[in-house]
């Protein structure tokens, strides 16, 4: 059974950056992605960006797009997620979260079978 520990979140000023880590352990082949999505108080979970294992396809939610960067280091069982240009919008519990499930489009978050316990990303402004 996969399990999955998120680190690198913190408080950063608007404009800064900071990259989150998702260590995966127990993962198999079966895994086909592993990705993060937040959680804003008052406000439902939602997709940020997710990476496949094999070939590592990168998908982002417009909101983050061409700020946030997903990248996985299969060495490691590691999939980093670099957020710069960070906005107070910005600000939410990130879940890191593996899918064994092969889609086109892997950015709902019913499709995850396995979660962390979340990182709080708080931006100033």
């Amino acid at each position: 059974q996969v399990q999955l520990v998120e680190s690198g979140g913190g408080l950063v000023q608007a404009g800064g950056s900071l990259t989150l880590s998702c260590a995966a352990s127990g993962r198999t082949f079966s895994d086909y992605a592993t990705g993060w999505f937040r959680q804003a108080p008052g406000k439902e979970r939602e997709f940020v960006a997710t990476v496949t294992w094999s070939g590592g396809a990168a998908y982002y939610a417009d909101s983050v797009k061409d700020r946030f960067t997903i990248f996985r280091d299969i060495t490691k069982n590691t999939v980093f997620l670099q957020m710069n240009s960070l906005k107070p919008e910005d600000t939410a519990v990130y879940y890191c979260a593996t899918t064994t499930t092969a889609t086109h489009s892997p950015v709902y978050s019913s499709l995850y079978n396995y979660w962390g316990q979340g990182t709080q990303v708080t931006v100033s402004s």
